[in-house]
């Protein structure tokens, strides 16, 4: 079968920034593409960490708070899960919409590292372990991400 330009679609691309990409940005990528794929959104998300030799302890390819979460949620969690990724500029360009998951949190690190890019984010306020248990954060992330959704539902994407 051919498919003609018009009928491929292109995916529009949502990258979710943290810390470490262990554990919020890990949680909202894979809770939002469950979320996109139920609604037939044209987004998938990606997610990466912008200073991840902060939390060079982690231990596996994502933290446990995500999984609990992920799974109080109905969405199951395969052993294929790949580990971490620190944030590239390629990232960021590549990217249609940027969200960081705490401002307080990232903005700095953004400052820093990818001074041109500090504007052009979106910034959340999902606070880490250190600040909030994830029985307060991961509600957090879920009413953002679901807003999102609806956000883009409106927008007709």
């Amino acid at each position: 079968m051919l498919f003609s330009l018009a009928t491929i679609h292109a995916m529009h691309k949502l990258l979710f920034l943290c810390t470490a990409n262990y554990y919020r940005s890990r949680f909202a990528e894979i809770f939002f593409n469950r979320l996109s794929s139920q609604h037939k959104l044209d987004w998938v998300a990606e997610s990466r960490g912008i200073a991840m030799e902060v939390a060079a302890d982690n231990i596996g390819p994502i933290s446990e708070h995500a999984i609990n979460g992920l799974q109080s949620r109905g969405i199951s969690v395969g052993e294929d899960l790949r580990f971490p990724i620190q944030l590239q500029e390629q990232d960021l360009k590549q990217a249609d919409l940027i969200i960081a998951l705490d401002e307080q949190e990232h903005r700095p690190y953004m400052r820093q590292r990818f001074p041109d890019w500090v504007n052009k984010i979106e910034y959340w306020h999902v606070h880490d372990l250190h600040v909030s248990i994830a029985d307060d954060a991961l509600p957090v992330a879920e009413r953002e991400i679901r807003a999102m959704v609806e956000r883009l539902l409106r927008n007709g994407n």
